[in-house]
């Protein structure tokens, strides 16, 4: 049986959605659209692709994520550069090393650009901070004079996954202009919407979302400057998406709690990858019992 799929964001807990896929696979279930923000990209843009869960697991396994932090190189002192990069980079890292690591995934399956994958199958949130607005990619390419078709799966990955003041912004440069283009997740972290508001609904959908319900979702301990920034960040991500969770879809959502996770940990040890993907599985083997659609 096909189903539609939305995975969240969630930086390195995305790891958890592979167990989620594997479980669905185990069901005899088929991912038919995807769609996704941020990590949540990454693994519907492998899946979008032809990968199956056991293959996107197998390309984790043989990874180091801490090759993905690639910093810009300079004579200066390490603590002086890492200022600097923030204020005229915008990001501590480059993000180039996450786009080609992605962007060769995705060609050892013969997709490059978006024209590759049938039309519909892929979905991308991305956030445009210089016209204040949420893209959908590659739908929303036509707004910038841009050809859906011919644009970057990988760069649209990439897009998606700039978190703010850690990764580099995407400069979008298209006819009306340059953009600065940042991680999906600070518009909507998990685009259900997508694919539940369509006028008729044409096949089930799950949705993974890599937190707990909102009944057990802890409250956020504010006591000093950078506990008060995290909890704004947080906030505004979750409550456009979490609103219209409540309001109809919650039982068609996985929710997996990964708040122990820190979202920038890349330097995360064997165990602790393979024990975030077994939470993923179990979480969802366990929605799946119950599930009716």
């Amino acid at each position: 049986m096909y189903i539609d799929g939305v995975f969240s964001g969630g930086g390195i807990k995305g790891l958890a959605l592979i167990g989620a896929c594997q479980a669905v696979e185990m069901r005899g279930f088929r991912f038919a659209r995807m769609a996704g923000t941020s990590a949540g990209a990454i693994i519907a843009a492998f899946l979008a692709a032809g990968y199956t869960s056991d293959e996107i697991m197998h390309l984790m396994e043989d990874l180091e994520l801490k090759e993905f932090l690639d910093e810009r190189k300079a004579l200066f002192p390490f603590r002086f550069i890492r200022w600097i990069s923030i204020y005229w980079r915008l990001g501590l890292y480059k993000g180039n090393k996450l786009e080609a690591w992605v962007a060769e995934k995705l060609r050892a399956k013969g997709i490059s650009v978006f024209g590759d994958i049938p039309a519909g199958r892929l979905r991308i949130i991305a956030s445009d901070l210089t016209n204040g607005k949420m893209i959908v990619l590659p739908d929303d390419l036509l707004q910038y004079g841009l050809s859906p078709d011919r644009f970057s799966v990988a760069r649209a990955v990439r897009m998606s996954c700039s978190l703010p003041y850690f990764f580099e912004p995407v400069k979008l440069t298209a006819s009306a202009g340059r953009s600065i283009v940042v991680d999906g997740g600070v518009l909507s972290n998990f685009p259900i919407w997508l694919f539940t508001e369509e006028k008729i609904r044409i096949r089930p959908v799950i949705g993974f979302k890599l937190s707990a319900g909102d009944d057990y979702r802890p409250k956020k301990q504010i006591r000093n400057a950078f506990e008060m920034y995290t909890a704004l960040f947080e906030t505004m991500k979750d409550a456009h998406d979490t609103r219209h969770i409540l309001q109809k879809h919650e039982k068609n959502i996985v929710f997996i709690p990964v708040d122990y996770v820190v979202t920038t940990e890349f330097e995360m040890t064997a165990e602790k990858k393979l024990a975030l993907i077994e939470l993923g599985r179990e979480r969802t083997f366990d929605f799946l019992k119950k599930w009716t659609y």
